[in-house]
């Protein structure tokens, strides 16, 4: 099969030396095309402009064609998302080759062009103008154009009027390099991995890759776990601890199932709860979607906007979801979605998992959902692992109807917590150990506002705005490059491109004292002006701003 050019721009000839810009292919589609039309129509409309296959950032298309199978496939097999426009919002964009047919058939005179140009972002330029399908023997069913991102854009990062797009997740956890498409975030990898030597072995590195906090558990914890060891020759008992937790939340004691750490809860509520179209919020924290995976549910993934702040906007989740993941404060952006944002998602029908792993590290823990009784399938995951420093103990807790407590609970083993577990679970929900947990989140606020503010200074990092976790998020040049620097100076941080909706340019921080943070931008200095990543389009080498 191969495209015949219609009307638009001259193609354009890719630099081999430059890196490639962020390529869109708007995709305009009839009903039944199939995916290898696409596919081969995507490929020709690519190779014109001087690109291969994989170096497209996403697909996109009209609202009304955004379930069409063929799109769907084709944007799976590319592994991209596939991001679509009401009719009106592709109307507006000015186009080289208005089509009077397309504006009777889906209610705008350009699907291809438009949708391209939309979703490249501000400043965006049509490389290849519309071009058809040609396949043998019959009429074309696809038109295809190709955008690049424009300097003030993101490029295949979403498009203006929405702050979440939607496409499905690759249905194996990695892609094979010799396939030749995108490569698929690891799942699996979380930040302790970055703490360690080649071997597993620990090192001495500053760790500003795991989000717990330092100098935890206290001592007056240590010894409530250390006193619990005089019983384990009995079978643990949670009635007490889930009172506790219970009473800390304002809840009745059946609306609380306590869980080995939070993660627990994400293989649980996947085992348990009846899902046709699981979709995980992201970029977050990627156990959720690795263990609804794991369970055989075929996962679909809205991606926040980078240029959005990756705020929520509940219209972004499809209507039919009937199981949403979405973190608060997300991991890794930091955001804190506002409490009636979240809520908005909540309908009968529906169960909203919202994971509030951080949201102790939050001044007043506003925008929880903790105590709602009134949100029909509201389930609220909470961890004691980050504030306490309890990550090898493993102790988390779920808040949510008595029924569905239930489904969770005939999902688990037997005995799922120990005992040390359950005693520091108690501990840590009394008034003295959450008025510290409240001083603490405090300190992280302010330790957090000079991280950002010392970050301020280097003049190609871009922070992720309004942070108000344990953490914060970051762009810049060659981050890759600067990690493994960091590593040499003694510094370890968390890579991003392991989170949907990230890429290689960006690494999460954890935030600790003012001294370690002082220690850490002069090493990050250091590393910028050493040369190993040109961060500043200045020239400077991305050193601290004048």
């Amino acid at each position: 099969m191969t495209a015949e050019p219609a009307a638009g721009p001259p193609p354009a000839t890719a630099d081999a030396t430059a890196p490639p810009p962020s390529l869109v292919a708007g995709v305009g589609a009839s009903r039944g095309v199939p995916v290898a039309e696409v596919l081969d129509l995507v490929a020709a409309t690519l190779a014109r402009a001087g690109y291969a296959s994989r170096a497209v950032t996403a697909l996109a298309t009209v609202a009304a064609r955004a379930a069409e199978p063929g799109l769907v496939g084709a944007a799976r097999r590319l592994g991209v998302p596939l991001r679509s426009y009401p009719a009106e919002a592709l109307a507006a964009v000015p186009v080289p080759a208005p089509s009077d047919a397309a504006r009777a058939a889906v209610g705008t005179p350009s699907v291809a062009e438009a949708a391209a140009l939309l979703a490249a972002g501000p400043g965006a330029e049509l490389l290849i103008g519309k071009r058809k399908s040609a396949p043998s023997g019959r009429a074309a069913r696809a038109t295809c154009a190709l955008a690049a991102a424009g300097t003030g854009g993101t490029g295949g990062t979403g498009g203006t009027g929405g702050t979440g797009t939607i496409f499905p997740a690759p249905a194996t956890d990695s892609i094979p390099a010799a396939t030749g498409l995108p490569h698929e975030p690891d799942l699996r990898h979380h930040g302790d991995a970055e703490v360690r030597g080649a071997d597993g072995a620990p090192t001495d590195l500053t760790d500003l890759a795991v989000n717990v906090r330092t100098g935890t558990p206290p001592a007056w914890l240590k010894a409530v776990i250390a006193a619990s060891l005089d019983g384990l020759a009995a079978y643990p008992d949670g009635r007490a601890a889930r009172r506790a937790v219970a009473a800390r939340h304002g809840l009745p004691v059946d609306r609380v199932l306590l869980t080995s750490g939070a993660a627990e809860a994400f293989v649980l509520i996947a085992r348990a709860v009846p899902a046709r179209r699981p979709v995980v919020v992201h970029p977050q924290f990627t156990e959720p979607e690795a263990a609804l995976r794991d369970a055989g549910h075929t996962v679909e993934r809205v991606l926040l906007d980078e240029r959005d702040g990756f705020r929520l906007d509940p219209a972004a989740v499809p209507e039919d979801a009937d199981l949403v993941i979405v973190g608060n404060p997300t991991n890794p952006t930091s955001v804190l979605h506002p409490a009636t944002a979240l809520a908005q998602l909540a309908r009968p029908g529906r169960t909203l998992v919202v994971d509030e792993a951080f949201m102790d590290a939050v001044p007043g823990e506003r925008a929880s959902l903790a105590g709602r009784t009134d949100l029909p399938g509201l389930v609220v995951l909470r961890s004691l692992t980050k504030t306490w420093g309890l990550a090898g103990l493993r102790i988390g807790y779920v808040l949510a109807a008595p029924g569905t407590v239930a489904e969770l609970t005939r999902a688990q083993p037997l005995w799922p917590v120990s005992s040390p577990a359950l005693a520091a679970a108690e501990a840590c929900c009394t008034p003295a150990a959450l008025a510290e947990a409240a001083a603490a989140a405090g300190q992280i606020a302010a330790d957090r506002a000079h991280l950002l503010s010392r970050l301020g200074e280097f003049t190609g990092i871009h922070t992720v705005p309004a942070a108000e976790g344990p953490f914060v998020l970051i762009r810049l040049a060659h981050a890759a490059a600067v990690r493994e620097e960091l590593r040499t100076r003694g510094f370890a941080v968390r890579r991003g491109d392991t989170f949907p909706g990230l890429g290689p340019d960006w690494l999460r921080l954890a935030v600790r004292d003012r001294t370690t943070t002082d220690r850490f931008v002069a090493a990050l200095a250091g590393v910028l002006a050493g040369g190993a990543a040109e961060v500043s389009g200045s020239g400077r080498g991305g050193g601290p701003a004048d």
